[in-house]
């Protein structure tokens, strides 16, 4: 099935590491809070990890964890993902994955793919390609 929804993140709240080693990229962490809208609807919270700073651009890794309704179906579940984006935005080499065994309630069996695609005006939308085993 492939389903859509928008989103917003309600918080973006950075933790502070301390790294022994430097790149020419800040390395950074963080944990995001997010409200979904849609025929996915619910919250998430991610641990989020880069590399970026607004001059250069960089890459991003998250693991997210989920709770709501996809396409009526009331659960939990996992998703990862990650993106590098340039320094004037836009997104490459994506990559996003539910993951296997971690759905609860009516989402147990959720398995498949994902994107999250963003709008010229901001707007974010994520996009689910799943089946249910």
């Amino acid at each position: 099935m492939d389903t859509t929804s928008s989103f917003i993140v309600t918080d973006f709240s950075p933790s502070e590491q301390d790294l022994d080693v430097e790149t020419a990229l800040p390395t950074g962490l963080a944990t995001i809070t997010k409200r979904f809208s849609g025929a996915i609807e619910g919250h998430s919270q991610a641990l989020f990890c880069s590399a970026f700073d607004p001059t250069h651009g960089g890459t991003y890794v998250a693991l997210e964890s989920f709770d709501g309704l996809v396409d009526g179906r009331r659960g939990t579940f996992s998703f990862a993902h990650a993106a590098t984006t340039g320094p004037e935005g836009g997104r490459e080499d994506a990559w996003f994955r539910i993951v296997s065994g971690s759905g609860t309630g009516e989402l147990v069996g959720i398995r498949g793919t994902g994107d999250i695609l963003i709008d010229e005006d901001g707007t974010h939308h994520l996009t689910l390609t799943y089946d249910i085993a």
